[in-house]
């Protein structure tokens, strides 16, 4: 029998897991004033904005990955997005449930903080921020990469460092603009991604080289191996989580939104399954121009895969080259702006609910967080080092999947705790999930196994790696207890007013 009520809610009390309440006075209402617009995040942005920059986020790497991908699940790649799409559709559709119960940026860091207490909610926002960091530098790797290859220049990797580092200071510089300005230029940069993936997979489609025969035995390839006794096909599918997360992103845009704040749904899920559409309708088309064995062959194992099939499996000289530049060049972008944008307006989170020192919540004369990006900017540098220095970045690569998983999965169950604790919240959302705790604990499950998934066959140094970024929050962490929050409180804007914890 499914727990429900008070003995779900109880399940999850130990420790440093225990919730904190009303009743035992480690919550309590604080009147503050508002802090005028000009001091904080400007509050301008229409629906169809906040839906690109998720939607940006997520639609990456889809021309680089590629041979990564067709790794993990050979032929049946297209089978494997379309179904990652439906295991992730219940967790997004959660995250629009609880979305519209709080109006300021932090996702993660405040259902958390709110479901449990503020320490899981640093946990949280700490593990979602492992993949969200690792996209600037593993990005303008991957744009330096495609110039070299694009060009036959042979850049040795001090040059192609130097070439991500300019490519990351133009981001940075347009990251202290108008917000305006960052969203109208990731919405292009994406629509014009999405356009040339479709016509690729049309022209590929109809070239005269693709056959169903393709596509048979799609079940029988991967990279991986199996482990405890479940298929490397199912693990490699697992590992296919890291192309859809950024639909989390839109939690971080709701401060900024100027619209009704239940239509957060129409982005969220609308991010989701307009990748998941687009991932399986490209890769379908891709797996039945040759099998899988020969289009990994050679150099397009190291990436790339669709643009070196173009050009040496079907001969075509021009297209390849106008579809590597949009979709790397331009796609890539919409991803890194994407994933800035949330990351900074993480941060600047961090700083107002007492998370972060305040000196995070300053803004520029454009309404963006000065020191949030300086610290993201210093920390994508010292990644792209580190790729020079060994295999850090690699290592910690391999494991951006564990760590949404395992913040997917601790923010559905703060879904159930916060509705078993406020269900006064829920009265005019329009968001409410069928099936109440059945679906939410339904979603944490799915993301528990693909956390599970996500671990098998991982290196040691995967996991020193995550252990030395986990080491950096628990530092923070003790800091913030033993020092900070000793004389302050965390501060969680709710329905019902400004909370403490």
């Amino acid at each position: 029998m499914m727990p429900h009520g008070s003995v779900f809610t109880g399940y999850f009390s130990a420790d440093i897991f225990k919730g904190e309440s009303m009743a035992d006075n480690r919550m309590k209402q604080k009147e503050r004033p508002p802090s005028a617009e000009s001091n904080g995040l400007q509050k301008s942005l229409k629906l169809i904005f906040v839906y690109t920059v998720a939607t940006g986020s997520i639609f990456t790497y889809v021309s680089y990955w590629d041979s990564v991908f067709f790794s993990y699940c050979g032929a049946g790649t297209f089978l494997a997005f379309a179904l990652m799409t439906v295991a992730i559709l219940p967790t997004a559709l959660v995250y629009s449930e609880i979305s519209p119960l709080f109006k300021t940026a932090g996702g993660e860091l405040i259902y958390n903080t709110v479901g449990f207490n503020k320490h899981v909610g640093f946990l949280a926002s700490w593990l979602i921020m492992a993949a969200w960091i690792s996209v600037p530098p593993a990005v303008v790797m991957a744009v330096a990469t495609f110039i070299s290859k694009l060009f036959n220049l042979n850049l040795n990797f001090q040059t192609t460092v130097i070439i991500g580092v300019v490519f990351l200071l133009l981001i940075f510089i347009m990251s202290l603009q108008d917000v305006q300005f960052l969203v109208k230029a990731q919405a292009f940069c994406l629509f014009a991604n999405i356009a040339t993936t479709l016509i690729t997979a049309a022209l590929i489609l109809t070239s005269g080289h693709w056959s169903i025969a393709n596509l048979a035995d799609m079940f029988s390839f991967s990279s991986k191996a199996s482990m405890l006794g479940i298929p490397a096909w199912i693990i490699g599918m697992a590992l296919l989580i890291t192309p859809y997360f950024g639909f989390e992103t839109v939690p971080q845009m709701v401060e900024e939104g100027d619209f009704p704040i239940n239509n957060t749904k129409k982005a969220i899920c609308g991010s989701v399954l307009t990748c998941g559409a687009i991932y399986t309708i490209f890769f379908f088309c891709v797996a039945g121009l040759a099998p899988v064995k020969d289009l990994l062959a050679g150099d397009a194992a190291n990436g790339f895969m669709t643009i070196t099939a173009m050009q040496n499996l079907l001969g075509w000289k021009f297209w390849p080259i106008v579809y590597g530049c949009i979709s790397i060049l331009l796609g890539m972008t919409a991803s890194i702006l994407g994933f800035w944008m949330s990351t900074v307006r993480m941060l600047y989170s961090m700083g107002k609910k007492n998370f972060l020192p305040g000196v995070f919540t300053k803004v520029n004369k454009h309404q963006q967080p000065i020191l949030p990006n300086i610290f993201l900017l210093a920390i994508s540098l010292t990644f792209i080092l580190l790729q020079n220095a060994g295999s850090f970045m690699n290592d910690f690569f391999n494991l951006m999947s564990f760590g949404c998983a395992c913040a997917y999965a601790l923010t559905m169950i703060s879904a159930v705790r916060i509705h078993h604790r406020h269900p006064e919240w829920y009265a005019n959302n329009r968001n409410v999930v069928p099936g109440g705790d059945l679906f939410r604990v339904l979603a944490m499950v799915i993301m528990v196994c693909i956390a599970f998934f996500c671990t098998l066959g991982q290196g040691v140094g995967s996991w020193i790696s995550f252990a030395v970024y986990l080491g950096i929050g628990v530092a923070i962490w003790l800091w913030m207890v033993l020092v900070r929050w000793r004389n302050s409180k965390v501060v969680i804007e709710t329905l019902d007013g400004e909370v403490e914890f």
